[in-house]
Formats: structure tokens, C-alpha cells, sequence
């Protein structure tokens, strides 16, 4: 098996399907489908979904109206929104799983505690970490990164709706060029928007590969995963 460990990440906005918002429980039901085909090939799995098909941050802070800070917590409360629905399409589905906030909010999921997460992964347990890193200017990207390097996971998983790192956008670019491996430098020299800048350097400071896929192609992140299938991906490292 190529990983015992990993992290995937993924936007809230492809929780909202064709619609650009909410949550679209058929999109639910077949992400919940891909993770417990990792889970049934010996993968423990961490996941951190964005908040963005409810509320962004930065754009929520605009205009002025709503401070940053604010408008950054009420993203974190996003991501717990869309973790409670990804928790319940797991189960659904067969799995045990674990939500962890790193605000706390006992009523909903258990706070953040590393061996916690750790010891629910060693269980074969699914563990959603969500409300970002609790502090206000980080993204999601950026939790998805700490979170894999506190629970030693050996890969961070940035499912996306391309097959992996261009050049330039190729919904635009019929001449775009697919990067199938790049260094952590030149995705932070030539601002390549795999992931935030922040969390890139974390990747870097900890040799922690990124692999961006596809996440709508079924059985594709099995196959990168467990298959060692790098042809529909891109790495970066």
C-alpha cells in the first residue's frame, strides 16, 4: 500500500453542486462512497472541508459592514455546517467517524485533541476536522495542512474538479499544460493555486507531498492512493 495515513481536502463548494451553494446531498452521498473505499483498503482517513457554499471570510468582509474577524469566524462556523453533513453521509454509508472542531462545541463534536484524532484513526475511524485552525486569517487550506502534519498523516489529498496542476486555467486555455510534479518553490514563486501560499510553506517546512485530483472521478483517489496511479494527478513536493 502506497499510504497508511492521509488527509483529505476539499472546497465546500463542490458540496454545492450545480446550484453554487448549500449542500447537495447526491454530492454528499458519492464523497462519502469515495472515503469508505480508502477506509475498506486499510487507509486511515482525516478530512477538512471549506465553508465556501455558505460563507466566505474575506468576501463577507467586503464592504466593510462585517470586521474580518468575524466574518472568518463565521466561515469556521460554515465548515462545522458542512462537517456535520459529511459526518452523517459516512455513517450512512457504514463508517464510523469523528468530527473534532477546534472551536469548541461540545453539543456538536468533540474539541480537537491530537492523540484523540489520532487514537479514532488508529481505529479505523473517519475524523472530520473542522471550524479551521479557530483563529481568525488562516484558511482552510492551511488547517488541512496542520492537521496533516500534527496527526502525521504521510499525504494531503487537494480534491478538486481538474485532474490535477496546469499551467493556466484550461477551462480558459485549450493549450494549457498539465504539471504532473512540482517543487514546493515553484508553486510558491509562480503563485500556482494549488493551495494558499501559507500552507504550501508548511507542506515544505514538514516534506509533506500535496497530490491534486479529481475528486469527481469515481475510484480515483483510490487509485492514486492505494494503486499508486499517478497519471491522473499531480504531486507536489
Amino acid at each position: 500500500m502506497a499510504h497508511k495515513r492521509v488527509l483529505v481536502k476539499f472546497s465546500g463548494e463542490a458540496l454545492a453542486g450545480e446550484a453554487g451553494h448549500g449542500i447537495d446531498t447526491q454530492i454528499l452521498k458519492f464523497i462519502a462512497q469515495e472515503i469508505k473505499s480508502l477506509v475498506e483498503a486499510g487507509i486511515e482517513v482525516g478530512i477538512v472541508i471549506g465553508g465556501g457554499n455558505i460563507i466566505r471570510g474575506v468576501t463577507a468582509a467586503q464592504d466593510g459592514i462585517i470586521k474580518r474577524t468575524s466574518g472568518d469566524y463565521m466561515g469556521m462556523l460554515a465548515t462545522v455546517i458542512n462537517g456535520v453533513a459529511m459526518q452523517e453521509a459516512c455513517e450512512h454509508a457504514g463508517l464510523q467517524v469523528r468530527m473534532q472542531t477546534a472551536i469548541k462545541m461540545e453539543q456538536i463534536a468533540e474539541p480537537y485533541i491530537n492523540r484523540r484524532a489520532v487514537r479514532h484513526l488508529e481505529k479505523g475511524r473517519v475524523v472530520i476536522f473542522a471550524a479551521g485552525t479557530g483563529n481568525p486569517f488562516f484558511t482552510t487550506d492551511t488547517a488541512a495542512t496542520l492537521r496533516a502534519v500534527e496527526i502525521g498523516a504521510e499525504v494531503i489529498v487537494k480534491a478538486t474538479k481538474v485532474d490535477g496542476v496546469y499551467d493556466k486555467d484550461p477551462a480558459k486555455f485549450d493549450d494549457a499544460v498539465k504539471l504532473d510534479k512540482i517543487g514546493y518553490d515553484q508553486a510558491l514563486q509562480d503563485h500556482i493555486k494549488v493551495m494558499d501560499d501559507t500552507s504550501i510553506a508548511l507542506a515544505k517546512d514538514n516534506k509533506l507531498p500535496i497530490i491534486v485530483c479529481d475528486m469527481f472521478k469515481e475510484g480515483n483517489l483510490l487509485d492514486i492512493l492505494h494503486n499508486e496511479n499517478m497519471q491522473n494527478c499531480s504531486i507536489v513536493k
